[in-house]
């Protein structure tokens, strides 16, 4: 394994944040929190407790996946696109630089990224509403997990993108609503049967609870569910990846 061109790649997307750190950082902070003090004040202000967990605490994690999937997805996608777009990803697909390596480097910087997101937002978070993270482990690992898949999908629309319209098209028009309607600002109780069992159809729930059920001990669906899915779905990812390489799809055309 070539160490030394994962350090590469993945240093100058990191980089590449540190220069853009308005856009890549502050900006998801401050919208995020926007979320928080208008949905934790406003709903809040009437709704004290949903399944025994103040609201303003309920709704941290599911904004933290919020967070978690749009960036994870962006920040992947457009570290692939715009070699693509130059046209400096033949320089790197005729490097000694073996497809992993290539994909280590981009996934674990936009996986990095959206992680260093997600813990700001919680400890913004804690500055409005007292919290405690029952299963720390837990927790880190469903933030590592969620973070490195989503980057995968990412990564796999930076490919199939041919333009930059629709490097934001799946996560404008389909992540972001999902996970709006994926328990992120109640829980599944609260709606009637039928549309509770309808909602069982979105992936997201099942990030979205076993992530919160890391925090309170308390989630919609089973935790070990949730880990399936969130497991199944970086498999599913891993599989394009490879068919990508293979193929050459998008990639040497």
């Amino acid at each position: 394994m070539n160490l030394q061109a994962i350090r590469a790649i993945y240093s100058f997307e990191m980089n590449r944040t540190k220069r853009t750190i308005g856009q890549s950082i502050v900006s998801p902070v401050l919208s995020t929190s926007l979320y928080f003090v208008v949905f934790g004040s406003a709903i809040g202000s009437r709704m004290s407790e949903v399944g025994g967990v103040p609201y303003g605490a309920f709704i941290v994690p599911g904004l933290m996946m919020l967070t978690l999937l749009t960036q994870s997805i962006s920040n992947a996608a457009f570290a692939i696109y715009f070699p693509r777009f130059t046209g400096t990803i033949y320089e790197l697909l005729s490097a000694p630089v073996s497809p992993f390596e290539i994909v280590a480097g981009y996934v674990g910087a936009a996986a990095t990224k959206s992680m260093v997101l997600g813990l700001i937002i919680l400890a913004t978070a804690a500055l409005f509403v007292p919290m405690e993270i029952r299963h720390p482990f837990w927790m880190l690992a469903f933030l590592v997990l969620t973070a490195v898949t989503f980057s995968l999908f990412g990564f796999i629309i930076g490919i199939w993108a041919d333009g930059f319209e629709r490097l934001q098209l799946i996560p404008m028009l389909v992540i972001t609503p999902l996970t709006f309607l994926g328990g992120t600002f109640y829980s599944l109780d609260m709606l009637p049967p039928i549309w509770r069992t309808v909602t069982l159809f979105n992936p997201v729930v099942y990030l979205v609870s076993g992530f919160r059920w890391s925090f309170f001990g308390r989630s919609d669906v089973g935790v070990e569910v949730s880990a399936a899915m969130t497991l199944g779905f970086l498999i599913v990812c891993l599989l394009i990846v490879r068919w990508m390489f293979r193929t050459g799809y998008r990639l040497k055309s």
